[in-house]
This record gives structure tokens, sequence and C-alpha cells, in this order.
């Protein structure tokens, strides 16, 4: 039986860990053998089957030649001892480590892209070794657009599976704007609490909670002070059971400057909360908000637009109950089983209900 080998970085938390997570989960529930192994790192903060066999074959090179080539030397020698198996790298960097890890050997090899491919640094390099991948997965037809035709030939969308488990909330939603991802420049939460020290002159009633971690929490936490909102803004850190903390809340707020899918967008509107969202690169928002159906798409880094989309959910709770009703809608279209299928079509292993 073939084994499906995740490559990731590390999973420390975040989307593209929740989706490797979900889908190995659901491969082991099939019967499917399944290994994530980490390149830069060691963590595992999902919850993963015990038959998820993990593997580390290092930790960050901080630069490091050699802890690069040490890194390729044991990821070339687990491709070699596990000859049968399937190579899915959902990251850049370990697509060319595996690219030349793999070098000599056959192994179907997907690629899914997880991000705005126009921001990556070293493009050249990348496109080669996307070209030796069978299929390149990308999220949005935008990405896609964005490869050159070589590439373009052999990809295809897939959108992100969604966590079963939490059913929409249909009470009187709480006075908590919440947000979702890692505090780092891409996600702008600079722009969001610029947003809500607008906001919040007119709603001194509502809190905003920031889950994730990174880089910028203490310049964060430093311009929530500058702006006076230290007190009406909570960084809640690391939640291994977000879906549950954010499920009554009154509007979840997206902000990045750029994005693939954002994972946690979706996942907060298949449980019905009202969304505000930023129209960023490469078309995931605009790929399932529909302005003023189903949610609100803002110009990026536009805090003032920003500020009034969240004013008007604030404002008419009966538009924030429309939105909801109707971004729930997406639970069933990205369930993990269906999104599992397709990728399982991709790699000619079948599926037990794809279409």
């Amino acid at each position: 039986m073939e084994k499906i080998v995740f490559v990731i970085p590390d999973m420390p938390g975040g989307g593209t860990e929740r989706v490797v997570a979900l889908l190995a989960n659901e491969y082991c529930r099939r019967g499917i053998a399944v290994a994530i192994l980490l390149f830069a790192g060691h963590e595992t903060a999902y919850p993963l089957a015990p038959e998820v066999e993990v593997i580390s074959v290092g930790e960050p090179s901080g630069g490091s030649l050699s802890a690069r080539l040490g890194r390729i030397f044991r990821m070339r020698r687990f491709y070699r001892e596990n000859g049968n198996c399937q190579i899915w790298a959902f990251s850049a960097m370990g697509t060319v480590f595996s690219a030349v890890a793999t070098l000599g050997q056959k192994h179907f090899f997907l690629v899914s892209e997880r991000n705005d491919p126009t921001r990556y640094d070293h493009r050249k390099i990348r496109d080669f070794c996307y070209r030796r991948a069978d299929v390149v997965v990308c999220q949005t037809k935008d990405a896609v657009k964005s490869f050159p035709a070589g590439i373009r030939k052999k990809s295809v969308v897939i959108p992100n599976p969604l966590e079963p488990g939490e059913e929409p909330f249909a009470g009187e939603r709480q006075k908590r704007i919440v947000a979702v991802g890692r505090l780092n420049a891409q996600k702008n939460h600079k722009l969001l609490l610029r947003a809500f020290a607008s906001f919040a002159k007119e709603h001194t009633e509502f809190v905003l909670e920031i889950y994730g971690q990174g880089e910028l929490e203490t310049e964060l936490r430093t311009l929530a002070g500058e702006l006076e909102i230290d007190r009406s803004v909570i960084f809640k850190g690391f939640s291994d059971h977000v879906l549950a903390d954010i499920r009554e809340a009154g509007m979840y707020v997206l902000s990045s400057d750029y994005e693939g899918i954002s994972n946690s967008m979706l996942e907060a509107m298949a449980l019905g909360i009202p969304v505000v969202a930023t129209d960023c690169p490469i078309g995931g928002s605009r790929m399932y908000i529909k302005d003023g159906v189903n949610g609100f798409l803002v110009p990026v880094g536009d805090a003032e637009a920003l500020a009034g989309a969240m004013g008007r959910l604030a404002d008419e709770p009966a538009l924030g109950e429309r939105f909801g009703k109707e971004a729930a809608k997406l639970g069933e279209e990205l369930a993990v089983p269906k999104i599992a299928d397709r990728f399982l079509a991709l790699a000619g292993m079948g599926g037990e209900n794809f279409a």
C-alpha cells in the first residue's frame, strides 16, 4: 500500500498545519498509511491520530548550509526507505528540499501552494522544482494564473477542508470581535487595531480578541496601548479549541495584506459568524464572500473601511444574522471527506465520495 507523506516545516499552529492534520487524520480513518515529515522543527500542535507517523529531519537551519544539507540527506534516506510513498509537499521550501532529495528516485509528487505565489522571494528556484511535481494544487484561480505556463498546465484548484464538530450558533451573539492568525506582518493586525480604535469610539461595549502567537506580539501590545484600547484588546495566544472559543462571537475580522485562503475565515463563516475581510490577493476572500450577501469585503490596508464595516454589523444585528445564515452553508461544501477525496483522485488513489 502506498504511503502519503506530508512535507511541512513544523506544526506549531496555523492554517496550513491544521489542513495537514485534518487530511492526515481522515486518511488514517480510511486505513491509508500516512506520515508527516517535519524539516524545521518537531512540534505537533493539532491532535493527530495515533497511526500518523511523525518524522523530524531537522530544526530551523538559521541559514546554515550544512544544516540544510543534513536535512536533505535525512529526507533522501527516508524517501529511499519508503520507496512506495507519495510526496505531498505543503510548503514551497519543502518542495525544493524534496525535489533535491529525490533525485534519481521515482515518487508521485504533489505540491500544495499555500499562499500568494507572487510573494515568494526565490521564484526561479521554486518554479524549477514545481515543474518536477506531477500536480500543483492551488487554492484559487488567481494563484494558478500567477505561475508560468508549464506549471499552470499541471495545476488544479482545491479549497481547504473545514474542521467538523461545532454547529452554527443560533442565540444572541456576544459583543466580541475575534481574529485568528499568526501575529506576523502578513496578517496586518496593526490595521485591525487601528480600525478597532476607531470603531470603539462609538461601540465601547465591544472587546477585540486576537487568537494566535508570533513575533509581533510585543509590538502589537505596544500599539494597543498607544491607541488607548489596551483594556479592550485581549491577546488570547494559541488555542487548540479555537472554534469553540469563537463560536458565540459577534463578528470575525480578517485584516490580511495577502492570503491563500484563510482557513480560520472559512471556519468562522461555517459557524455562522458574520465576517469582515480584506479583499486581499490571491482572491481567497472574494472566492467565498459575496460582498453584502454573506459578509463584507473591504480594500486591503483601509482602516476606515474596515471600521465602517464593523460598525454596520454592530449596529444592524439582523444584517449579521443574515450574513451568518448564508455563510454557514459552506460547512457542507467544504467538508473534510469531500476535499480529501479530491486530493486522492489526483494521486490516483480513488476516494470514498469523489465524483
